[in-house]
């Protein structure tokens, strides 16, 4: 299962200033490994040392926020686009 993965700026140090990659995986998860594999850091800037999502970045699979569908489980059909934004805090 290939998908195209956008990463924003601040991660792009990991994949050479790309600003989409290709990964593959059925879900996030396998998906994310696959991406620590090909770009290596990057899985650390997106899960936390328990190995879940860090709680300031939203990733979605096709516009689909993961925390409210299966979080790493959630699906990644081939073609799929997974956004991966970091949130954004002030005031």
């Amino acid at each position: 299962m290939s998908v195209t993965v956008r990463i924003p700026t601040i991660l792009r140090t990991y994949t050479s200033g790309q600003a989409e990659v290709e990964a593959a995986g059925a879900t996030l998860a396998e998906v994310i490994a696959d991406l620590e594999a090909r770009h290596t850091g990057i899985a650390a800037r997106v899960l936390d040392d328990s190995g879940r999502l860090r709680r300031f970045v939203n990733v979605y699979v096709n516009d689909d926020d993961v925390r409210f569908e299966q979080g790493l489980e959630t699906p990644t059909p081939d073609g799929s686009a997974v956004s991966v934004i970091p949130a954004v805090a002030g005031g």
